[in-house]
């Protein structure tokens, strides 16, 4: 990788994951050498980046961001932007404007391989990322020479108890003292006030949550039917909003529901299972059950709300998605996987291409040695162990990442110099 320093590096950050990893990370980039800055856009942003004179505060109208996000890239001479997810209109933007001035984009998401690991990528992630664009054959080229032991897709989600404290606790700022920004438009579909009672209101009823969750999974393992695994996201996220033709987890449900009513052996069940963070916004529950009776299958579906994902898998049949990365759960385990939107897993040899009630009926399972490639691949390039959230996961994620996003060049191409430097070296040799 060559000596990592960030002398002569001017890294601006947007937008990061709700709490203090981004301002923990740019700490450690400062200690590197770089000059880094912070835009921020409203009061939550603020709370979290605790130094005054590396804060720059965007107060102006969403239209004219474009405008001013290209002025301060040139103004300021910076070479690295960095942000978490790259389809809210800040970023969005602040994106196309750094591929016309040659600025590298550096990217985080949750991780594509959840729990336990964070994506890094540089230019896009999701539906975006250079995945998307790779065949296994080529991945597979990548690590032919590399053993790796790969772990177990892990049972814990992540750090829910911190992800949901700090979701209250960002939007809790913006709602009351937002004042600065007066022209702040959150990139949601609903109000901050409502943004802000959703996270709290979760915050509150994660111990129901917990018993009711409990208590349906308990349900489904002493009855022991056979049963179809349905994985709800948040409507609200870029992969359903951006990398999908489905535009909510109604229509899902009512698209899922209608193939299993069509296809699926009258003895089989669908488990319907809600994302961990779900906050209440839509009432899937009620969605789901009245959609049920409405084609005939109340009897055979059931709802369990978010939670561990481990337990249910473990013994369903299939699993449908539209495009969620708890889906690579369900490959590593070789269950038969449908999937509607596209996303970095959504491959050919993965993704059952059969119509949904042809899939409930007779599934066509996907290649586990295909696959066991391929999350190699990911794990020796885009994911990172940690996590955004508990204090103890953001130590492991940025002693783990700084040097990617130091390094002159992205993991792939990181990898592929790696493997292709022995071979160029042997050549002269000969």
């Amino acid at each position: 990788m060559g000596k990592a320093s960030g002398e002569g590096k001017v890294f601006v950050f947007l937008q990061g994951p709700h709490g203090p990893f981004f301002f923990q990370l740019s700490r450690v980039l400062r200690s590197s050498g770089a000059e880094v800055f912070k835009i921020g856009f409203n009061q939550g942003d603020r709370a979290f980046w605790r130094e005054d004179d590396t804060y720059l505060p965007y107060t102006g109208k969403p239209e004219g961001w474009a405008a001013e996000i290209r002025e301060v890239l040139v103004d300021m001479g910076v070479t690295d932007i960095v942000l978490y997810g790259d389809t809210r209109h800040v970023h969005s933007e602040a994106i196309k404007a750094a591929r016309a001035l040659g600025i590298t984009v550096h990217c985080f998401e949750e991780g594509y391989v959840r729990p336990y690991w964070v994506t890094y990528e540089r230019g896009g992630v999701n539906g975006h990322s250079r995945l998307v664009d790779m065949s296994v054959d080529e991945m597979r080229a990548e690590i032919r020479d590399r053993d790796l032991e790969l772990p177990d897709a892990p049972a814990r989600w992540g750090d829910m108890r911190q992800h949901a404290f700090y979701g209250a606790l960002y939007h809790g700022h913006i709602l009351f003292r937002n004042g600065a920004y007066k022209n702040y438009k959150t990139h949601r579909d609903v109000s901050v006030l409502k943004e802000f009672r959703l996270h709290f209101r979760r915050l509150l009823s994660m111990p129901l949550y917990a018993l009711q969750r409990r208590a349906a999974s308990r349900r489904i393992r002493r009855d022991g039917y056979v049963y179809h695994l349905a994985l709800l996201q948040l409507g609200h996220d870029s992969s359903i909003q951006h990398h999908s033709n489905l535009r909510s987890m109604p229509e899902f449900i009512r698209l899922t529901i209608e193939g299993f009513a069509s296809g699926a052996p009258t003895h089989h069940h669908l488990v319907i299972k809600a994302h961990p963070l779900e906050d209440g916004r839509y009432p899937l529950r009620k969605i789901t059950m009245e959609t049920a009776a409405e084609y005939g299958v109340a009897d055979r579906v059931q709802f369990v709300r978010g939670g561990k994902l481990a337990g249910l898998m473990n013994f369903a049949r299939t699993v449908v998605t539209v495009n969620s990365t708890a889906a690579q759960q369900a490959l590593w385990r070789g269950l038969p996987l449908k999937a509607f939107g596209n996303s970095v897993y959504h491959k050919p040899e993965f993704v059952s291409e059969q119509p949904l009630a042809e899939f409930f009926a007779d599934p066509w399972r996907p290649d586990a040695r295909a696959y066991r490639d391929y999350r190699h691949y990911l794990l020796e390039t885009s994911q990172v162990m940690g996590g955004f959230y508990s204090a103890k996961s953001r130590r492991r994620l940025i002693r783990g990442v700084v040097d990617q996003v130091l390094a002159e060049q992205d993991p792939y191409d990181m990898l592929h110099r790696e493997n292709a430097t022995p071979r160029q070296q042997l050549r002269v040799i000969k």
